[in-house]
């Protein structure tokens, strides 16, 4: 054999002999493949993600295999589990698969962004995660309301709903506080209880519900009534609108102010109301009502008022008629002006007086009475 035959021989033994490492390496490489469903994630900062990551062995032979994490930033946390261990290597059988658990928690301080990172299974298979920081952190309290503008009447009581997040790493206790203007009622209530100060975990949200009612008579306009949640090192503070509208107020009297009369029994009495309208927003639908003894009814004119302006007044004129066998005497008739958002009520004394034809008949009886002892005093005087 020559030497140059032999040189062609080991050649191509040396090039058949890498190929069979090189793809006993490829095999080796493809035998171990690491899988989750969830590798693109958006969390709110202070958030924890726990995946759940399947080891999966596709060789004929066992595995065991260097499980590490790669490229999470510093100040993060994380940890690997499996059957309730932390873990740094997990052994496969041949085509089988265990499962394994990886927990990030992200910092309450962090930047916005995407953070990616990988998790190893030795130097066989690599598996790329994603987690999407979805705003900026911070490591303060944050006192907010989905809604911190409300309108209506001075009559009315605005109701607040605000959350209270505590962004720090401890448990805190916030003293809840206002410096709302003279003669506004502030009220904070957690779960449906009137309370001064909430405990709130560590990056926890607390619901807090604020009552505001404004003084009496105040006038229409914008207020801005300022909230506070505070600890012992630190407050944050929260601001409310409340539009008013105006304020609704009525009086019913009469012109000279005197509410007392008389009446015949089974007669009528008209009586003069007077409407004023002392709130700051025009009333509607003004109805007057009556509660009066048994028998006796009152009768409207006009039966409503449809619109009365601020400032303004209205008659009402009531027609009164009392049970005809009434007995004289005083009696109450009440009487009431009713719109949906205020009322006024007056008490009447009506004096019950008998009717003149009783009169008479009395009168005739007495004279008849006198007339027949006359009689019989002439008829048995001279005897």
């Amino acid at each position: 054999m020559s030497t140059q035959t032999k040189w062609l021989r080991l050649f191509l033994t040396l090039v058949l002999g890498i190929i069979c490492i090189f793809s006993h390496a490829d095999q080796v490489k493809d035998s171990v493949t690491l899988y989750t469903p969830y590798t693109w994630i958006s969390v709110s900062p202070g958030e924890s993600i726990d995946y759940a990551i399947d080891v999966i062995n596709s060789s004929n032979e066992l595995r065991n295999v260097e499980i590490s994490v790669s490229g999470v930033p510093r100040s993060w946390i994380y940890s690997l589990k499996s059957g309730g261990w932390t873990i740094g290597q997990l052994s496969v059988l041949p085509g089988e698969r265990k499962n394994l658990s990886l927990k990030v928690e992200v910092p309450l301080n962090v930047n916005k962004g995407a953070y990616r990172f990988k998790v190893l299974a030795g130097g066989l298979y690599s598996l790329p995660l994603v987690i999407n920081v979805s705003e900026q952190g911070t490591n303060k309290t944050e006192f907010t309301s989905g809604q911190p503008n409300m309108q209506g009447n001075a009559n009315s009581t605005f109701t607040y709903t605000a959350n209270l997040k505590n962004r720090t790493a401890d448990k805190q206790q916030y003293a809840l506080m206002t410096n709302a203007p003279r003669g506004w009622n502030v009220i904070f209530k957690s779960n449906y209880q009137q309370v001064t100060s909430v405990n709130a975990e560590a990056n926890s949200t607390q619901q807090i519900t604020i009552e505001i009612k404004a003084p009496e008579k105040i006038g229409a306009g914008k207020y801005k009534i300022p909230v506070s949640a505070a600890t012992s090192t630190s407050s944050t503070d929260l601001e409310l609108d409340v539009v008013i509208t105006g304020s609704y107020s009525m009086e019913l009297s009469t012109p000279t102010g005197l509410l007392s009369s008389q009446i015949t029994a089974g007669e009528v009495q008209q009586l003069e109301l007077v409407v004023n309208n002392t709130g700051s927003s025009e009333l509607s639908v003004i109805k007057p009502e009556y509660s009066a003894p048994v028998n006796w009814t009152v009768t409207f004119d006009p039966i409503k008022i449809d619109k009365l302006p601020a400032g303004s007044s209205a008659r009402i004129y009531a027609k009164l008629k009392a049970d005809k066998k009434a007995i004289p005497g005083d009696y109450v008739v009440n009487i009431e002006s009713k719109t949906p958002e205020v009322s006024s009520k007056v008490s009447f004394r009506i004096s019950v007086e008998t009717p003149m034809l009783w009169g008479w008949v009395g009168v005739f009886i007495i004279l008849a009475a006198l007339g027949s002892v006359y009689r019989l005093f002439q008829k048995y005087g001279r005897r």
